[in-house]
Formats: C-alpha cells, structure tokens, sequence
C-alpha cells in the first residue's frame, strides 16, 4: 500500500477533526464503520476556536470551512464528509499519524 501524503493544510484538518473526535459531546461512535461521526464543529472567534480543552489559532483550522480539502482527505480514505454539517472520522483516519498536533494545539485559558 503506497503512504498517504497530505499537504500542511490537510494535515492540519485531520488533527483538528482527530481532536474532536475525543470530544464526547460532540462525536459519537459509528458501530457500522468504525470510526468517529462528528456532529458539530467549532466556529472562529476572534483569532481562535475552541477545540475540546485547547485553542487553536484561525489560521490553522480554515480546512474545517474548505470544502475541497474534506474531499482530498476523503479520496484518501480518512473521512467521509457530509459538508459542512458533520464528517465521519474513519478509522484510518483516526489512526494516521499528522506529527503536528502539539505545535497547533494550546491549552485554552477560558
């Protein structure tokens, strides 16, 4: 099996939807697939979001409001998205390894 590659903004999504899938709240288990259907996704406000207990700057989460880059991750077998309402978080997905999840997470202080 040849290894997926992801651009930075891909890469960044994924670990973004790989945070919410921990969120209770928010992401349920899909028993038929797997994976992790998130229902609801943070919005901006200000510079950042909230993403379970942490802040993550805007910059870095624009791949949760761009439509082309959840199909990109879904032709590579990660995610099947419903944009922009949910996406299920597929078990390769919640298993890929982005490498940069602390450099874009911070322990949010409100």
């Amino acid at each position: 099996m040849a290894k997926i590659r992801l651009n930075p903004l891909q890469a960044r999504t994924l670990a973004l939807f790989q945070e919410l899938a921990a969120d209770e709240e928010i992401a349920v288990r899909d028993e038929e697939s797997g994976g992790i259907r998130i229902h609801a996704l943070p919005r901006a406000h200000g510079d950042h979001m909230h993403v379970g207990r942490f802040s993550v700057s805007s910059r870095f989460a624009s791949g949760l409001t761009n439509e082309n880059v959840w199909r990109v991750l879904e032709r590579k077998g990660l995610i099947h998205p419903d944009f922009p309402h949910s996406v299920l978080l597929l078990p390769e997905g919640l298993a890929f390894e982005t490498g940069i999840r602390e450099r874009m997470l911070a322990e949010s202080d409100h």
